[in-house]
């Protein structure tokens, strides 16, 4: 069989495999990343199967997963509401970060594994799947809820801090020093700011340069833009997916809307492809070693966020059942979790048993936070003896 012949073959044979997936997680209710990731595991090294002709190809289609992934979040968010988000919730944002943070990289200190991958294990307890917890929101109708402000304004909190964080953690995997480390993230501070500048100021002549009324048009210009911004944001040793992000929040009104609705397919198939090249880089027989350590910060960071969503909405005024849904939304974890831990991975700075960590921890939290959302209300209704949810609690 020639090499072009056996790449379709088993590009065809992962899509084919994913879709079943993605129909079976539907059945479940649940989110398909931990199932892709399991795809990911029986077709990579040391799966069931071993497919080896896919190497070139999923790599750049990885990376243009992520910077989909990161653009579309983007674009859910207009730069006010970022900066609302940000004054509302600074004060619940750092004890998120603090709880959440500590944890992976306290495993990864206790572990042997050093400095680098306590910060890169830090980083994926810390983050919030926005992915998973928006889709749940909204299969649940739970978007017009008084918690979900909270929820939207901790996530973008999150976002804020990663916009930071991923220049850090960039230039430390690379090995550079403290003076082109901190040259690194001063040109990020400095590239997010601007851009926020823009967004607020000039956000309608952005979105009116970016809009077109012939749909090809429009889907060519806002992808080129993304991938062009995201290829310069690395160039200047930030990182891609953040400038993607940044571009997102850049757009806005009906052009957002309209971008999110065309991009929305090519997020899917090319983030798909995300989840499963991590997983074939893993193999699953480093998996068992750290599965007890994984399930331990499993328990550990799932009983954090829902503190943190606890308090932040108790402290808007937010009754019991209310907090509740707002501490369990926050659970899951996925898409920026595995960002992390992949670029740490493919800088071979970290340990190869670090993959196989956040693999498994996002397996368990993928499948735990949707769970859990799912299960909050009627679970509190059993718990104190009520047939339903007090009326207050829910925008009308």
């Amino acid at each position: 069989m020639s090499h072009t012949a056996l790449i379709l073959v088993e590009l065809g044979a992962i899509f084919v495999s994913l879709a079943l997936l993605g129909r079976l997680a539907g059945k479940i209710g649940i989110s398909p990343i931990p199932l892709y990731l399991v795809g990911g595991l029986f077709f990579g090294h040391g799966g069931v199967v071993e497919f080896t002709g896919l190497e070139s190809f999923t790599r750049i289609t990885s990376e243009i997963g992520v910077v989909l992934l990161l653009l579309l979040l983007g674009l859910e968010y207009s730069a006010r509401e970022l900066m609302t988000g940000l004054r509302q919730s600074w004060l619940a944002g750092l004890l998120d970060l603090v709880l959440n943070f500590t944890p992976g990289a306290l495993t990864a200190w206790i572990l042997g594994w050093g400095p680098v991958a306590a910060l890169v294990m830090g980083g994926v307890t810390y983050i919030s799947s926005s992915g998973i917890i928006a889709k749940v929101l909204s299969d649940l109708g739970r978007l017009g809820n008084r918690e979900t402000p909270v929820i939207l304004s901790l996530l973008v909190f999150e976002d804020l801090a990663m916009a930071v964080y991923l220049p850090v953690l960039t230039t430390v995997l690379a090995g550079f020093s403290f003076a082109t480390g901190a040259q690194t993230v001063g040109i990020s501070l400095l590239v997010v700011t601007l851009v926020l500048v823009i967004a607020l100021k000039y956000g309608k002549t952005v979105s009116t340069i970016v809009d077109s009324d012939d749909q090809e048009v429009f889907l060519l210009t806002v992808l080129g833009a993304a991938l062009l911004v995201a290829g310069v944001a690395s160039t200047l040793q930030v990182s891609a997916a953040v400038g993607a992000f940044l571009l997102g929040i850049a757009i806005s009104g009906s052009t957002a809307a309209n971008a999110t609705r065309i991009l929305e397919p090519l997020r899917d198939l090319f983030a798909a492809m995300f989840f499963v090249v991590f997983g074939l880089n893993t193999d699953p027989a480093t998996i068992p070693p750290v599965l007890g350590w994984a399930v331990v910060l499993a328990v550990v960071t799932t009983v954090t966020k829902v503190a943190v969503g606890w308090w932040a909405a108790k402290n808007q005024g937010i009754g019991i059942p209310g907090r509740a849904r707002a501490g369990t939304a926050l659970v899951a974890r996925g898409e920026f979790s595995i960002v992390i831990a992949g670029l740490a991975v493919a800088s071979g700075a970290v340990q190869p048993e670090l993959a196989a960590m956040a693999t498994a921890y996002v397996l368990l939290m993928g499948i735990l936070g949707p769970v859990l959302t799912r299960v909050s209300e009627p679970g509190l209704r059993m718990l104190q003896g009520k047939s339903a949810v007090p009326a207050g609690d829910r925008v009308r």
